[in-house]
């Protein structure tokens, strides 16, 4: 009989990358026999505590994974059931996504009575012990989400270590696996044909959603310091900005504004849904990830994934996955930044895509699955 795995986190009919990738998780252990579902939720965040436009996805439902809307984040009868269901059917394998202290009072409750069937052997796929933007309980609800795990998986050393100076625990660093699920690389004529962009320059890209970790306030001040510098007089180089703002826009748009700068950036201020993602990366000639601190990012994984270099700051994992050969790495400030993006549009990127396409080999699926499936072992390896 195939083994029993459950996946708990967000899955379609809720939208981003830890929805992409759990159902990405959940196709890999099925495609090895595993008999796999997930458990997602049916309020994931109250409405005043989610700062995008939607949590719902505007794709289709994916026809090849078993998905449940069972969980709500705030309602403890809700996860007295759900914790009993889950207890009941007895799956070997419990894998549990954990991003945000807000989630421990809910998470933890339902695995506390998962462990009551003493069968079920629990694993944590950390994104985040410390969280980026820290509130009062934050270290109160983690350590009590913890308890009933049995061991971790994380995808970057900062979280390692932040995850080790709390728990003792069995854990393992494992890489961010490559986000292969969103097609494969198009032209860079067909990308920017479809997004209505130009094809005569050449595009850095800035990803995702955006918040003031993640450094756009460094980038938007970099580009006027190149700007200054009379760096667009000889370098065709426009910025693509693509993502939703989680946060008040009006700081960055004024920063555009002020420093001068609209005709350099071509601003995409929305969610980039599944479909659309490959257009982004495709169209680009780098990735740019300034951030101010970081633990991993789904964002490294999707520029492997579409062999793009890339140019990230000197924090938390990012640099440990950006060699010098596939990238480059700079201090999280305006001018090291500015000084990156000259240097990088100076040199011949080939070299970096050839080296893509080696260094990409390691960060598969099956070695996630493999950790996951070692940690739950009578004798892990």
């Amino acid at each position: 009989m195939a083994q029993k795995v459950i996946i708990i986190g967000p899955a379609h009919p809720l939208r981003g990358g830890l929805s992409s990738f759990n159902e990405r998780l959940a196709r890999e252990f099925s495609s090895q026999g595993f008999d796999t579902a997930i458990y997602t939720f049916t309020l994931q965040y109250p409405a005043f505590l989610f700062p995008g436009t939607t949590q719902d996805s505007a794709e289709p439902a994916p026809d090849d994974i078993t998905i449940y809307e069972k969980i709500n984040s705030i309602n403890p009868i809700n996860w007295l059931s759900v914790g009993l269901e889950l207890c009941k059917k007895k799956p070997d394998i419990l894998i549990v996504r954990y991003w945000l202290p807000f989630m421990g009072p809910c998470l933890g409750s339902i695995l506390r009575l998962v462990k009551k069937n003493k069968h079920t052997r629990i694993v944590c796929i950390a994104d985040n012990i410390i969280p980026h933007e820290k509130r009062i309980g934050d270290e109160a609800f983690t350590r009590y989400f913890i308890k009933p795990i049995d061991a971790f998986i994380t995808m970057s050393e900062k979280v390692l270590s932040d995850l080790n100076s709390i728990s003792n625990k069995p854990a393992r660093q494992i890489a961010h696996p490559l986000y292969d699920n969103f097609g494969e690389a198009l032209s860079i004529e067909t990308a920017r044909e479809h997004l209505n962009i130009p094809v005569d320059k050449k595009i850095a890209l800035f990803f995702g959603f955006i918040r003031k970790y993640k450094g756009l306030d460094l980038l938007l001040e970099a580009i006027s310091i190149l700007k200054n510098q009379h760096f667009f007089a000889n370098n065709n180089v426009a910025f693509l900005i693509a993502g939703e703002f989680y946060e008040n826009a009006q700081p960055y748009l004024d920063a555009i504004q002020n420093f001068g700068i609209a005709e350099f950036i071509i601003l995409k201020n929305e969610f980039i849904s599944d479909s659309e993602v490959k257009y982004y990366l495709s169209a680009a000639d780098c990735v740019i990830q300034p951030y101010k601190n970081a633990t991993q990012s789904g964002v490294t994984p999707l520029a492997y994934h579409f062999e793009k270099p890339m140019l990230v700051t000197n924090v938390g994992g990012l640099p440990s996955l950006v060699p010098a050969t596939v990238g480059m790495v700079c201090e999280p400030d305006a001018a090291a930044i500015a000084d990156q993006i000259e240097t990088f549009f100076k040199m011949d990127a080939a070299s970096f895509v050839t080296h893509i396409k080696e260094e990409k080999k390691k960060y598969s699926w099956h070695n996630l699955l493999n950790a996951i499936v070692s940690l739950t072992s009578k004798n892990p390896q």
